[in-house]
């Protein structure tokens, strides 16, 4: 699993790449949350459930990473790690259950506006998966 910055005139964009397609989706979450919090280790005190759905996969993607930051702005919860994941490409759906922490504990700079769907695509590449997204920050 890994990511790359991209460079990007205003906002934060990132091409991520995975072996399997849930490989991809940990990389992209990853790199949203590696923009949001930098270095900052955030505990794991309080476990939330995910379902997410979409038409495609890049809106499945999207609606996916659109859940970290509805959870950071609704419930001032940051994501720590990902404990379990179910993605059905078939049906574009993803169950997931997410550890992490009150946001009001930490101290962090980067605020993540939203998900854009600007330059967004997701892929086979070569023997695996890659994925780029465009951050509005």
């Amino acid at each position: 699993m890994s990511y790359e910055y991209l460079d990007h005139v205003a906002d934060v964009e990132f091409k991520a790449r995975g072996h399997t397609l849930k490989d991809l989706f940990f990389s992209a979450a990853d790199a949203l949350n590696d923009t949001i919090r930098g270095e900052i280790v955030i505990l794991e005190t309080t476990e939330k459930n995910l379902s997410v759905v979409g038409k495609n996969l890049e809106e499945l993607l999207h609606n996916f990473l659109e859940e970290f930051l509805y959870l950071l702005d609704a419930d001032n919860f940051l994501v720590s790690k990902i404990t379990e994941f179910e993605i059905d490409e078939e049906l574009k759906t993803i169950n997931a259950k997410i550890v992490g922490d009150d946001a009001k504990n930490y101290v962090f700079t980067n605020d993540v506006k939203a998900i854009t769907y600007n330059e967004m695509f997701v892929r086979k590449e070569g023997v695996g998966w890659a994925c780029q997204v465009v951050l509005d920050v």
